[in-house]
């Protein structure tokens, strides 16, 4: 939680979770002990797990979202913490057609670069930002493609009591809002600024968070038109069809193939190091687990900047892999480590 091991989460036979969040990592660490006799070896278990649904997968056993589900569990993404919730590919880049043809390349985003890097003007700008920056902490993105604006800006019609505790009591100005997918698209491959990626909802039927089904006032846009319902690409009939089709598009074929590069970017060899600056995937150093030492060596003001910064701009997932992720049905990738929340 927060870059720090002061969370741990239960998952109860039901699927319900509960999260606990400790002031320090020693009091987190006692409970987990606790636990831990109770339970007898739980990393152990946890590999196991792991090991298993790893090979499912590799053999086609397991659907593509659920071996993202569970490499999102594996490092520490929460739907129980807006600040690490798990994170999911655009794999589509087609908003514009009249129907979705799975079998057409072009219809798709290419998975081996991350958001920022697919528009070659926008990283043109970003790699020469880079290049004047001073000392050794050099990056592309100053945001990040997971944070807490990110998952309520999605989320503002399912759960609104989030949107306005965030925004002070009210909805986000309409023209920033959540309006229409092909228009969220536009930007997130275009502005400087915008690298989200997506939330597992949007591959999850009914899609009940892209209808204002409660009757939300949002407001008024400039344009004079009030904020109702997510406005979708010509070929989604409704919310259900739209995430009916964004899940056949994450299981077919052609994603398939190439899954394992977007996983190599977000949770394994591509996410750090010279691997991470070839593939132009290298966010702000605080992102990252392990940057700074929050525990040790800061007073209270400078703690408290920090967790904002982390908060606000977004973490990196744990590192899963250190080596490239193998293709699908290509044998089961070798885990780099495995620790409690």
């Amino acid at each position: 939680h927060m870059q720090q091991h002061t969370a741990i989460e239960v998952v109860m036979r039901s699927n319900k979770t509960l999260l606990f969040m400790f002031d320090a990592r020693d009091e987190c660490d006692k409970v987990w002990g606790g636990l831990a006799k109770q339970r007898g070896d739980m990393v152990a278990e946890e590999w196991r797990e792991w090991e298993g649904i790893s090979r499912q997968w590799a053999s086609g056993g397991v659907s593509n979202f659920h071996y993202l589900l569970h490499l999102n569990g594996m490092a520490h993404r929460s739907f129980s913490d807006l600040a690490q919730y798990p994170v999911f590919p655009w794999v589509v880049a087609d908003y514009e057609s009249a129907s979705l043809n799975l079998d057409d390349p072009s219809t798709f985003r290419d998975l081996s670069r991350p958001i920022g890097s697919l528009s070659p003007p926008r990283l043109e700008v970003l790699r020469s930002r880079m290049a004047a920056m001073e000392g050794d902490a050099k990056f592309l993105y100053g945001t990040h493609y997971s944070t807490p604006a990110y998952v309520i800006f999605f989320m503002a019609r399912a759960a609104p009591e989030f949107c306005l505790h965030f925004h002070s009591g009210r909805f986000d100005q309409p023209d920033r809002a959540f309006s229409s997918v092909g228009e969220t698209w536009r930007q997130v491959t275009s502005h400087t600024s915008d690298v989200k990626e997506l939330i597992p909802e949007f591959y999850t039927t009914p899609g009940d968070f892209l209808v204002n089904s409660s009757g939300l006032d949002m407001g008024v846009t400039q344009a004079g038109e009030p904020l109702g319902d997510v406005r979708l690409p010509p070929w989604a009939a409704d919310a259900h069809d739209f995430t009916t089709k964004l899940r056949r598009a994450l299981e077919c074929d052609l994603v398939s193939s190439s899954i394992h590069l977007w996983i190599d970017l977000i949770f394994g060899h591509s996410q750090r190091g010279p691997a991470a600056l070839e593939a132009d995937n290298l966010f702000h150093p605080m992102s990252y687990e392990g940057a700074v030492d929050l525990e040790g060596g800061m007073d209270a003001v400078q703690r408290s900047a920090c967790l904002q910064q982390i908060s606000e701009f977004g973490q990196t997932p744990m590192q899963l892999f250190k080596h490239p992720h193998p293709p699908r049905r290509g044998g089961a990738p070798i885990l780099s480590h495995v620790r409690a929340k």
